[in-house]
Formats: structure tokens, C-alpha cells, sequence
């Protein structure tokens, strides 16, 4: 029997018990869990293909030319208020594995404190932070999601790698997380300006030990010196089974209804585009689509976290600028990786983040019981707890091209990413036309509400706060393009929003929430699967979350179905 199918046609069985619709990083999760009873007949659409055999997707260092290659959906977002006019890319992962095969590796689980605002929003004990523990710390088998049953922690790097608490991580999952393989010329000094700072500032062994403020190395998504991903972790390993087929290049345009539980419509898929199913009522009819199920929150709530690309000049010729203008010295770092999977190309082009909180007038702020909402332009604190940064930072060894930007033709940078962690603009997610080929009207409204803005000025000031500690004397010069013209506040304001692109984190248009409350998920229920999801959007990288409210979900159907 083939791996994979590109016709109904070839199809072994004439009805499955399982259909799911995107074999995105969930919909391979849910396949493997599904199949494991070999008496469950399991159905994969997805309507990209394999990656198999690309090299690019293996290579860490070269996710960065992954976006808008063909096995990205290449969507792009209406022109931006808040960009002044300006309409970015929106990359997804059109392929078997979806986004965890283009996506830049990182890997952050999120605070305890995220999860415990989970519980609390959709009602649902099950996404707290302690049953997810007990879950971990009980269990050693099929019923460990977090993080025991998706985390495999790799130490396979070149020297040893920064220590961590390998305490707060699993050994027996199938996905494989690292530590940085390659160090650069950059990590020691953010360490050291890390614990020199102090503060907000902070030095943090370890990023996913529950609390996430701080500046620490970056777990990534690699094991061996490869990209690790729902793929190759989840999907390919089980291909063999007869009981699963996989079906390939087919896009889902309707749902059907297959039973009535409860006055509820009972739709068994993962992700499709909203075509003939529940949703907002009038919007749907305004296209002339039937209306399974009146949902209003359906295709709002879009979220996602503005990313801005922060450049310098610095006095050394280590980065990989060099290696990006020479081809005979990128030819040679490709060669040692597919050689020996060492060097460079085994890191995605930064080793080391940090979460930081914003900066407060008192000591009580700082401990996370109080919130200055006239400083800040929101009312109440948007992070999910004191262990939560409001910002983020990751630290690049070159130019990062970013939100547009083109890497010079000479000289030496590096490039700090900064981003909103804990952003409160909300856009929608809305069709076009009722054709399913069309694709949707995309508006994230990035740099809408005043918190993001004022947010992201903030964590720009702290940057070069941070780099004109001690350990960079000697090898930052100094700022770079059109942050070195942004020397006020409101300078700063409009860099940002002429050169802020996304992190590309989309949650929140299908998410879950209290029976009741209009959402189209409720308590956990299987019906839609994935990023949009997510209740709030975690303050850190997503794709550790989407891992595991598939894995949950998937125990949720079994224990349902008694499988």
C-alpha cells in the first residue's frame, strides 16, 4: 500500500471512523494517537504534500527561506491601519507536518501561570498547570502529553551545551528538543550583560521550567543537528499502518453533518477553511453559505504577536553575514552539515531569548500585585501572571531581513528581534467569496490597541538598555538603518509600525471557552483542533501548545469513543 494517496480513488476503505481535515502539527498528532488501535480506520487529508526529501526542511539555519516557498500557504493580510497602510505575509504550512516544517524551531511550553488562565477561561480544570503535572509526574506511558509524552530533551551539541533543568522535561516523547548545537559569538556576552543587569533583565537557566521571565538559551525543535517535526516525529514513523491512510492534495470545501448529540451539530475534523460550517450567521449568509451551526465568536479574535527586526553594527566579522555573500564559504558550511551534522547549520540563526516584564514604579508591580493601566493603555495587566514577560527578544548573529528589510551588501550586525508576548489587538478572520479557492480576508489589526504600541517602544528601549552593558563594549558600534534616526518615543512609534511584520502566531478565531458563552469549542471538545484554538495566546512561541492540546484532545476522543 502507497504512503500516501493523490486520488479517492486509490483509497483502501469506502468509510473511515476518523476523518481529519489538515495534516498541520495537530492533525499528524491526532493521526498517530487515533491509529494506535489498529481496529480504528483513520483518514489524513491535507492539501499540501510531503516534504520528504527537501533538504531545506532539515537544514535548522534554513527555515528562515522556508515562508513563501511552495510549501507555504503564502497567504497575506489586508493593508494595516496600525502598518500605516501596509499588508505583510502570513506564512502556514501547506504540507504534511504543516507549520512545525517552516516554522524557525523554537519551542517555549509557557508559563504555569498561561495554563492556569487557560483552566480558568474555558472552565476546564483539565488545561491547569497541575493536572497537566500530575499528568507528567503519575504516568509514564501513552497518557504523558506534557511534557514527557511530546518532549524528547537532546543533548547532541558541539561543545557541551548551557545547563538546564533537565528535571522539568520528558525523555520519552517522539519530537526531539535541543539546546543551541553551535555557539556564537553572541551567547556568552548576553549571558554575561544577563547577569550583570540583574533585574528584569535576569539570567534564566532554563525557559520552560515553569517561569519564563528572563533571558535565557533557546530550546528549538531539533534533534541530531535535523529539524524535528510533527512529520517526522508523529506521521512518518506509522505510515505503515494499515489502518491509516493518508491522502494528499485535496482541499476540504464542506462539512457534513453526520449526527446530532445534544442539539449540537457533531463535526469531526481539525481545520478547515469556513466553508458550509458553523460560524457567524450573517456572514456566512452574506455569501450565500449554509449555516451548520450560528457561532458569532467564529473568525474573530485573531491574534497574533507583532515582530520587529532591530539591527546594529558591531565590530567583528564571526556573524554569518560573510557566509550569506560568499558561496563558496556557504557551500562549505552546507557540506559539514550534511557531512557530519555539525557547525552553523545546525541552530536556527538565534541561540538565545528572554521574556521581560515592563518596567515598573514600585516593588509591588514588580512582584506582579499591581498594574500601572494609565502607563501602560490597558486597564488591567494583559500577562497571564508574574511569571509571564509582557515582551520578548531573541538575539541574531547578522542582519536579520525582517519585516522587509534587505541585508546590506557590506559591513557586520547582528540583529535583535523584539515582539509584543502579551499583545491585546485583535483582528478577524473573514471569507472573501464563497469560492474555498479564494483565499480569506486576513486582518490581524496589528498595533490597534494602545498597549502594543506603547509595549513595543518599551522593549526597543530596553534593547539598547541591554546592550550598553559591559559586555558589549568593544564589539557593538551601534544602531543601525532607521532605528538609529529613532531617537524619541514617537520616532520610535513609527519604526515600528513602517518595519513590523508577525511572529506569525495566529490564535483565537475558533476558541475555546465556557459552555454558554457563544464559543464554538467547548471544554475541550474535539471539534476543532490547532492554534486557532487557543483560549488566550500564550506569551511565548506557540508551537509547544498546539503539540499539546493535540495530544489532549486526542485522549479526550478515545476516552469518548472508548478506544
Amino acid at each position: 500500500m502507497p504512503k500516501y494517496h493523490t486520488s479517492i480513488s486509490t483509497l483502501p476503505h469506502q468509510s473511515y471512523d476518523f476523518i481529519i481535515v489538515g495534516g498541520g502539527t495537530a492533525g499528524c498528532v491526532l493521526a498517530n494517537r487515533l491509529s494506535e488501535n489498529p481496529n480504528t480506520k483513520v483518514l489524513l487529508i491535507e492539501a499540501g504534500s510531503s516534504a520528504e526529501g527537501n533538504v531545506h526542511t532539515e537544514i535548522p539555519f534554513l527555515g528562515v527561506a522556508l515562508p513563501g516557498s511552495d510549501l507555504d500557504w503564502k497567504f497575506t493580510t489586508v493593508p494595516q491601519k496600525g502598518l500605516n497602510g501596509r499588508s505583510i505575509p502570513c506564512a502556514r504550512g501547506m504540507v504534511l507536518g504543516g507549520s512545525s516544517v517552516i516554522n524557525l524551531l523554537s519551542w517555549n511550553r509557557g508559563s504555569n501561570d498561561l495554563w492556569n488562565r487557560w483552566a480558568d477561561v474555558t472552565g476546564d480544570e483539565g488545561w491547569g498547570w497541575e493536572k497537566v503535572e500530575e499528568y507528567y509526574k503519575k504516568v509514564r506511558s501513552s497518557l504523558l502529553f506534557l511534557p514527557s509524552r511530546i518532549l524528547t530533551l537532546r543533548i547532541d551539541t558541539h561543545p557541551p551545551p548551557p545547563p538546564s533543568s533537565p528535571s522539568a522535561h520528558g525523555t520519552s516523547g517522539p519530537l526531539e528538543i535541543s539546546l543551541p548545537g553551535h555557539p556564537t559569538q553572541l551567547d556568552k556576552r548576553v549571558e554575561d550583560a544577563a547577569k550583570e543587569l540583574g533585574g528584569r533583565f535576569k539570567w534564566n537557566v532554563d525557559l520552560n521550567a515553569g517561569q519564563c521571565v528572563g533571558v535565557g538559551y533557546m530550546p528549538s525543535t531539533i534533534g541530531h543537528g535535523k529539524r524535528s517535526s510533527a512529520f517526522t516525529a508523529y506521521l512518518a514513523p506509522i505510515l505503515h499502518r494499515e489502518n491509516l491512510s493518508v491522502l494528499t492534495g485535496y482541499l476540504a470545501t464542506k462539512l457534513v453533518a453526520t449526527s446530532d448529540e445534544g442539539g449540537e451539530k457533531v463535526v469531526k475534523s481539525v481545520e478547515v477553511a469556513k466553508k458550509d460550517e458553523p460560524g457567524p450567521k450573517n456572514h456566512l449568509a452574506s455569501h450565500s453559505i449554509p449555516v451548520l451551526l450560528d457561532s458569532p465568536h467564529v473568525g474573530q479574535h485573531w491574534t497574533d504577536h507583532p515582530l520587529l527586526a532591530n539591527h546594529f553594527v558591531v565590530d567583528s566579522k564571526e556573524g554569518f553575514d560573510g557566509l550569506l555573500r560568499d558561496p563558496s564559504v556557504f557551500g562549505a558550511r552546507m557540506g559539514e552539515w550534511m557531512e557530519k551534522k555539525t557547525g552553523l547549520f545546525v541552530d536556527s540563526p538565534g541561540n538565545t531569548q528572554g521574556y521581560w516584564r515592563l518596567p515598573s514604579s514600585s516593588e509591588k508591580e514588580d512582584n506582579g500585585e499591581g498594574w500601572d493601566g494609565s502607563r501602560w493603555g490597558a486597564e488591567t495587566d494583559p500577562a497571564s501572571g508574574p511569571h509571564v514577560g509582557h515582551v520578548e527578544v531573541i538575539f541574531v548573529d547578522g542582519f536579520a531581513a525582517f519585516g522587509g528589510a534587505q541585508p546590506p551588501k557590506e559591513g557586520n550586525y547582528m540583529s535583535v528581534l523584539t515582539s509584543v508576548a502579551s499583545p491585546l489587538s485583535q483582528g478577524t478572520l473573514t471569507l472573501a467569496s464563497s469560492d474555498p479557492f479564494t483565499p480569506p480576508l486576513i486582518d490581524p489589526s496589528i498595533y490597534t490597541h494602545p498597549f502594543d504600541v506603547k509595549a513595543m517602544v518599551q522593549v526597543i528601549k530596553d534593547t539598547l538598555t541591554f546592550l550598553s552593558s559591559t559586555p558589549w563594549s568593544n564589539f557593538l558600534v551601534g544602531p543601525y538603518g532607521p532605528l538609529k534616526e529613532a531617537l524619541t518615543d514617537e520616532a520610535k512609534v513609527e519604526l515600528a509600525r513602517n518595519h513590523s511584520a508577525t511572529v506569525n502566531h495566529p490564535c483565537g478565531t475558533v476558541r475555546m471557552g465556557k459552555k454558554g458563552e457563544g464559543w464554538l469549542i467547548l471544554r475541550g471538545s474535539e471539534r476543532l483542533i490547532g492554534g486557532v484554538g487557543k483560549p488566550v495566546i500564550p506569551e511565548c512561541h506557540i508551537q509547544a501548545h498546539v503539540y499539546v492540546v493535540a495530544e489532549r484532545i486526542a485522549d479526550v476522543v478515545k476516552a469518548r469513543y472508548e478506544l
